[in-house]
Formats: C-alpha cells, structure tokens, sequence
C-alpha cells in the first residue's frame, strides 16, 4: 500500500439524500434495472492513461500534477500500478483500460519496451488474483511517439507498419492473457494533414491488411474477446480515417471485415463529427456493430476533445436508450475516458470525478428503463411509422412492387397524403419526465 490516498475511505453507495461527496448516491451496484444488475449494465472502467499518466499540462503550460511516480522510469511505473489498484478498490471499480505507453517507459527497441510492458503487466495480473477489478480492453499506443506522425498502419514507410504490427501483437497477447473483454485500436494519427503527400486508396488498402493481421493472430491466440475500432474524425490529424461510424462500417464493409470488428464510441469523438453521442449510437446499434462506449463530453466552447467526465443525466438517458434497445453493450462497457482539470491536482479528485461520472450514468440508466417500461416513448414511434404496416406499403417495402407499380398504385388510389406533426417538443417533455 502506498499513502498516495492517505486519508481517503472506500466509496460506499449511500442514496440520493447523501451529502457526502464521495459516496454514491444513485449508483447502486447491485440494484436491479430491467431484470439486470446495474453494474453488468454500465460496467465502469477506469482510464490508465487519463488516470495515472496524464500530468495535468496544455498547448500553453506543463506538468500541473505532482504524482510520486513521475521521473522515476520504471520504478515509478511500480508505483503507479500500486496506486492504480489502490483507486480501483476505494471507487469498487470492475474494469479498467490501458495502453500499452501508459504503465511503464519506452525502451530504445521494441524487445526492451516490451520487456518493461510484462514487468509491469505481470504485476497487474498478481494484483487481480485479489482484486476484483478486470480488463475491459487494452490497446497499443500507436501515435505518441515521433516514429508515427505519419501514421502506424497507414505509414508511407513500410517498417513503421511492421514496427506497429509488433507492438499490437504483443499487447493483444498480454490483454489475452489478463482476461480482456476488448482490444480497442484508435488511428489517431490514422488520416493525413494534406493531400498533397498523401494516396488515400493505398492508406486505406494498408489500414485493412493491418486490420486483417490482427483479426487473424487474435483467432490463433484464442482470444475471444471483442475487436473494436474507435471512431475519430481529427485530432490530432487533419482528417482521419475512422471519421465516424458509418464511415468505420463502410470501411470494413468494403475490405470484408464487418462481421469480426464493432465500435467503441467516444462521445466526444461523436460531438467532433458532427453528431448527438446517441446518434452514433444508434447508427451502431442498427448495423449491429456497437461494441462498447467511452464515457466523456467536450467543452460545448471549445473546438477540441475536452475530455471531461460526464454531467448530463438527460444525454446520458438519451444514450442508454439507444444502448438498451440495441441489446445492451455485452462484452462492452462504459470506459470513462475522462480526466479531471489540471487545476484539479488533490488525489480526491480522481475520486470526485469518477463518483460524480457513475452517478450520472446511473440516473441516464434508470431514465431510459424507465421510458421504455412505461411504453409512451416507443408508442409514440409505432404510430408514427404504423403506415408501413398496411399490405401495400408492406409490399414497396419487401421489394415486391416496381418503381411503375408503386406510381400506377398512387394514380389509381387517388393517394394524396397530408403532412403530419412530429411532435418534437411533445417528445422533449416526454423524455424530461423520466430524467
């Protein structure tokens, strides 16, 4: 045990009257919601690298943070890792995530950085054989060091391709090894900052064969996890190439790979391009290749990925409507992808933030089980495509009538249809009932 969070006690769950700011007050692992334990809805995992390896700087400052682990090479990765189980068990948390960059130092090859990763990593599966906190997914930094600023998979430089491949294969063997549900590959730097020194066709052709590299060595190690791609449409590239889902979907569509990869959808990833974080959800859902989430939001002010832990129950019931009529997030879970201010520097804050995050996330869930058993919201939807189910709209619909039938049934039938409300705002207030 370290003393880094001397002081401070285990986060209990104590009820929506508590006044004590680092206990629960709505996320109550073990209620039942819709027949289902809360946490196996949500199934939380903490950050690495937002966590414990961020060091609170920005564009125009440094390190704001004073963890005792920094400076301190692989030493201080040891206490990072003691420090991070120390957090998992004060929170009570089930999963966590990490790069591979994030728990111990870069060596000056890939056979050292992947001897200071098991050194740490072996720790790691020491300490889950007493803690009751599992992997949700690991991933490979891929675009931290200078090697890849022109990208991993997609590199103009075929031994960064191989550099990446190697690097991926070993972390993939080691999230195998500690029982992740996940392995997540984000191309940040995935894309091109101008066309100019740039052919797309033959990044994309490169993105796919390293993807098909990894779906092959994950089936002969046997893992049986998911394989997920995160979405991103810039930052820190000008343009990436896993804009958004439907983007990620045709890509793998077009390279065959659709039936062996889902999603891992930020919702600041979502806002960047454009879109609601339910949106991409629901996008997802529908193609059947949503994966898992990272909990977040952005600053509505700023053009950039904020990173900051949820707030709004009403969004987040939003989104768990989308999830909970998509199935439910399986192997998946809620990552929060999430840091605290580089002003927050006290150690009780990661607590502050991560408390306040599952309890948002446990009233959007509640909210939207609460639509849904009520029934009023999916009427609503039934009646307003309830035309699709009369014989001859059924028909179009099937393929069994030409674009000269449907035109020849219009003029016969005299149809002349009127425009109906789409009671927006009837809905808005519908939905605030439950939140």
């Amino acid at each position: 045990m370290t003393d880094f969070f001397k002081g401070l006690k285990p986060v209990k769950f104590e009820g929506p009257t508590s006044a004590n700011p680092l206990a629960y007050r709505f996320y109550n692992k073990d209620e039942l919601v819709m027949g289902k334990r809360m946490e196996d809805h949500i199934r939380p995992a903490i950050a690495y690298w937002h966590t414990f390896a961020w060091e609170g700087g920005d564009p125009f400052g440094g390190r704001t943070f004073d963890r005792p682990w920094y400076d301190k090479g692989l030493e201080g990765a040891k206490i990072k890792a003691d420090v991070a189980f120390e957090l998992f068990d004060l929170l009570d948390a089930p999963f966590f995530c990490f790069h591979d960059a994030d728990v111990a130092p870069e060596g000056a090859t890939l056979k050292e950085s992947n001897k200071n990763l098991r050194t740490i990593t072996d720790i790691f599966a020491k300490k889950m054989q007493s803690s009751r906190t599992r992997l949700l997914w690991g991933t490979a930094n891929l675009f931290s060091n200078r090697r890849y600023m022109a990208g991993a998979a997609t590199n103009p430089d075929p031994y960064v391709f191989a550099y990446a491949a190697g690097q991926v294969k070993e972390m993939l063997e080691i999230t195998h090894e500690l029982g992740g549900s996940n392995y997540v590959l984000w191309g940040g730097r995935e894309g091109y900052e101008t066309l100019l020194n740039t052919r797309i066709k033959q990044e994309q052709d490169q993105a796919a064969r390293f993807l098909s590299l990894v779906i092959e060595h994950a089936k002969k190690i046997g893992f049986k996890g998911q394989l997920l791609i995160e979405p991103k449409p810039q930052e820190p590239t000008k343009h990436q190439y896993d804009y958004d889902v439907a983007t990620v979907y045709g890509f793998l569509k077009t390279y065959g790979l659709e039936k062996d990869v889902k999603v891992n959808i930020e919702v600041g990833h979502a806002f960047l391009a454009g879109h609601s974080f339910e949106h991409e959800l629901a996008v997802a859902g529908g193609l059947g290749i949503l994966g898992s989430v990272d909990a977040n939001r952005n600053d509505l002010q700023s053009g950039w990925d904020t990173d900051q832990f949820p707030n709004n129950p009403g969004e987040m019931a939003l989104a768990f409507y989308q999830i909970l009529k998509a199935g439910g997030l399986g192997k998946g879970g809620f990552n929060f992808d999430a840091k605290v201010r580089r002003q927050s520097i006290e150690p009780a804050d990661l607590l502050y933030g991560h408390v306040g995050g599952l309890d948002v996330l446990a009233r959007g869930l509640k909210a939207a089980a609460a639509m849904i058993e009520d029934g009023t919201f999916d009427k609503a939807q039934d009646v307003r495509y309830a035309g699709w189910n009369e014989k001859g709209a059924a028909a179009m619909l099937k393929g069994e009538r030409t674009l000269a039938e449907i035109a020849q049934w219009v003029e016969a039938d005299n149809i002349n249809p009127e425009p109906r409300s789409g009671q927006q705002e009837y809905l808005e207030n519908l939905v605030n009932r439950f939140v």
